[in-house]
């Protein structure tokens, strides 16, 4: 098949998105597949590769890291007049949220073919967390969608069961179904971080570009049930992302360093900005008293602020700073810590770090329960969302690793995560989206 990917941000950018973004594509080309990646084009130097098609973008961020392209007629016939030497194509997969989704939906409409739609965002989790005015900002989106978006018919209705039902698909092994949840966790849900109003334009966001599509997936169970529990589609598959074979057997081959007593080493990463929270959790660090190594890898716009925390403190942990790592590299140093700390609450749709890290044997203290409850065992979970709960947390953790006695993770995440076998899952969906579509 030749798949035809829509990213709101080029491949080579930061984000998790990207990441996975790239994994199924070089596993898809793996496969014997064609793979052609429409997205922004990038500010900065970057590894170039045949398959992206690069848009006329304006950068959208200090650094440049991210950019913005406007969906329109202009858009339109750029993406047409590029696209015209790679067709034929079988399908459109929009991995995109914004922009990015807006020229998936159109390219795909104006030739009739049919969409696979993988939700990667809780998108008023996440405006909520970064936007002073996240209600306003939530209500122009959807004014922007169906400005952009008007005349794209739908391909099918969306609508929940009648019985308000979860009926996830689990396309693969991967996955842990859409069964009743517990109701420790419903009772532990911490996911209350947007407003209602805002949390209801997301889910009426949400149901906008779903309806455009032949098929939704999701990657985890928990964001799958919440999709369908608010009727942005009938039915979703879950396509964890994936985790590269080549380089996990790489790092499994090499082993991971002894998990010996003594001094833990605790590694958080991720981008940073507020819905992340590495500022709560510097606070915990700080209010734990925890004699500890900690490690922080990433970047982002709080970098200074977490350092100026550090340094006004002086807590007993050693703290270090080690910038944005190569992908390789970074499963190097998750396969050397003790435990990964996640500290995201309600924003994550999978929380792929904390897999990554439990395929390499590696723990996890965990904010978010629904993650905690994905993951299964080998998380000192967190109780709720105040830094008091996860400086316990981390406290409680450092105690069991300085004692030689951690928790351990579930042996079977390092197969279920493989990407050879989270392509194979995606290429089913393909494959009945395009019979949708005929």
């Amino acid at each position: 098949m030749h798949v035809v990917m829509f990213a709101d941000q080029h491949l080579e950018s930061l984000g998790g998105a990207q990441v996975s973004m790239r994994l199924q594509k070089r596993f898809l080309e793996r496969a014997g597949h064609v793979v052609t990646v429409v997205a922004p084009r990038l500010h900065r130097d970057a590894p170039d590769d045949a398959a992206y098609l690069d848009l006329p973008s304006i950068a959208i961020t200090p650094d440049r890291e991210y950019a913005l392209t406007w969906p329109g007629a202009r858009t339109d016939r750029f993406v047409d007049a590029q696209m015209g030497a790679r067709l034929p194509v079988d399908v459109v997969h929009v991995q995109a949220d914004f922009w990015g989704a807006f020229i998936g939906h159109r390219y795909a409409a104006r030739h009739g073919l049919p969409v696979v739609h993988t939700m990667h965002n809780r998108v008023d989790v996440g405006i909520e967390a970064t936007a002073p005015f996240p209600g306003l900002v939530l209500r122009v989106l959807n004014a922007w969608a169906r400005r952009a978006l008007r005349g794209t018919a739908p391909s099918r209705d969306v609508v929940p069961d009648a019985a308000g039902a979860a009926r996830s698909r689990d396309a693969g092994p991967a996955g842990r179904g859409a069964g009743a949840e517990p109701a420790s966790v419903r009772a532990g849900r911490v996911a209350a971080v947007s407003s209602g109003r805002s949390a209801a334009d997301g889910w009426a966001y949400l149901r906008r570009l779903a309806a455009l599509s032949h098929a939704v997936t999701a990657p985890s169970s928990h964001f799958a049930r919440r999709l369908e529990e608010h009727g942005v589609a009938s039915a979703v598959d879950v396509i964890w992302n994936g985790i590269d074979d080549d380089v996990l057997d790489a790092a499994l081959g090499a082993g991971s360093s002894v998990r010996r007593p003594g001094r833990p080493r605790f590694i958080w990463l991720g981008r940073m900005s507020p819905e992340k929270r590495l500022l709560p959790f510097v606070e915990a660090v700080i209010a734990s008293g925890i004699d500890a190594d900690i490690e922080i890898v990433g970047g982002g716009a709080q970098l200074r602020a977490a350092r100026r925390l550090i340094e006004r403190a002086l807590p007993k942990a050693t703290v270090t700073f080690s910038g944005r790592l190569p992908y390789a590299e970074t499963l190097r140093r998750l396969a050397d810590a003790d435990a990964v700390v996640q500290t995201s609450i309600g924003f994550e749709t999978q929380g792929m770090t904390v897999f990554e890290a439990a395929s390499l044997g590696t723990p996890a203290v965990v904010s978010d329960p629904d993650i905690a409850a994905e993951l299964g065992s080998g998380t000192w979970t967190v109780t709720d969302a105040t830094v008091a709960a996860l400086a316990d947390a981390l406290r409680r953790a450092a105690a069991d690793i300085a004692a030689g006695t951690p928790v351990e993770p579930d042996a079977s995440i390092a197969e279920r995560f493989r990407q050879s076998s989270r392509t194979a899952a995606m290429v089913d969906v393909y494959r009945r989206a395009v019979a949708a579509g005929r």
